[in-house]
């Protein structure tokens, strides 16, 4: 896209896995997602975002370009996973052609990436509510509510 020169896209290339495994080092834990779409979906979701009035805003001229030049993302896609993947911090590549399928199998594996202990859960006791003061009037209170629709 021009955002930056070929120089400075090899030094962030070479930076990114050293960096990584510094926050690894540290103790976070660090997942990479990358969500995959096939050019049809894309084209689909696209062409539905056009027709669509209520959808309209979610398509960016920086998506338009990426529609066009696809193949110009996917060789720079290609060359960030293969320069950023490595064993302390592999890419994890999401099919996203379902979208719905999508973010349930990347939030399964998200989840199950994370050591987790159940916490013990000391039941509260609620104890009794206190009675209404005999004297207590909402009367005079400026109480704007919301109208309901629903």
């Amino acid at each position: 896209m021009g955002f930056t020169t070929e120089d400075q896209v090899k030094r962030f290339m070479q930076v990114v896995p050293h960096l990584e495994g510094l926050i690894i080092e540290s103790g976070v834990i660090l997942l990479k997602y990358f969500l995959d779409v096939s050019e049809n979906e894309q084209e689909r979701r696209f062409r539905q975002r056009i027709n669509d009035p209520v959808r309209q805003w979610k398509l960016s001229a920086m998506d338009l370009e990426s529609y066009r030049r696809w193949w110009d993302y996917t060789k720079a896609y290609d060359e960030m996973i293969r320069a950023t993947d490595s064993p302390h911090t592999p890419w994890w590549i999401v099919d996203s052609n379902d979208k719905k399928s999508a973010r349930i199998n990347c939030i399964t594996h998200l989840l199950k990436s994370i050591p987790y202990e159940r916490v013990e859960f000391d039941e509260p006791k609620l104890g009794k509510r206190q009675k209404r003061p005999d004297d207590y009037v909402a009367d005079g209170i400026a109480r704007n509510f919301v109208p309901r629709v629903f």
